[in-house]
């Protein structure tokens, strides 16, 4: 019989999806008040791969991801993505010049893995809690990000690959520090 270890804690990081970049500043305060400071931020990458949002958002897209500092277990992940609807729902209110001003995916990194939490069930996603499931997008094998058949096509593309790549840096930093007592 195996034992049950507790797991590690993990790095939440939240994507972003919209066509107005003035709208980010508020997006990022929002964020840090629930789930605490950044500590680390991509570039603007463009969202050309799909145009399955631009009716609802508008054009062009870009996407972006913001990291936080505080480490949380991994079966929180379905609260956040809770947290992170309703702040849709607050920022449309808000910004009006679109239907949908702003598309928020939170995720975590742990050494091995990237997951995404979704509110849309398929063959490849696991139930996390009250219609929140989860799905291993990207994994780390053989130095370098893998994707999967059912990984989105920007995270297919490798383009965030140098991100998740630094993320998971600080993440390991993160780890040994915690196991050293810092």
């Amino acid at each position: 019989m195996g034992q049950t270890r507790s797991p590690l804690p993990v790095k939440l990081f939240v994507g972003t999806l919209t066509s107005l970049p003035d709208i980010m500043p508020r997006v990022e305060q929002l964020l840090v008040a629930r789930f605490g400071p950044v500590d680390l931020r991509s570039d603007n990458y463009p969202f050309d791969l799909t145009h399955y949002y631009d009716d609802a958002m508008g054009s062009p897209i870009t996407r972006s991801f913001l990291a936080f500092r505080n480490l949380i277990p991994a079966d929180q992940l379905a609260d956040v993505k809770e947290e992170t609807n309703a702040l849709e729902a607050e920022l449309a209110l808000e910004y009006r010049q679109v239907r949908r001003p702003i598309n928020l995916d939170p995720g975590y990194l742990e050494e091995s893995k990237i997951v995404l939490a979704s509110t849309k069930n398929f063959y490849h996603r696991i139930l996390l809690a009250g219609g929140i499931y989860g799905e291993v997008t990207l994994h780390f094998s053989g130095g370098a990000w893998q994707s999967f058949p059912w990984s989105f096509p920007d995270f297919r593309s490798g383009r965030y690959d140098e991100i998740f790549t630094r993320l998971r840096q600080v993440y390991r930093k993160q780890l040994k520090e915690r196991s050293e007592g810092r």
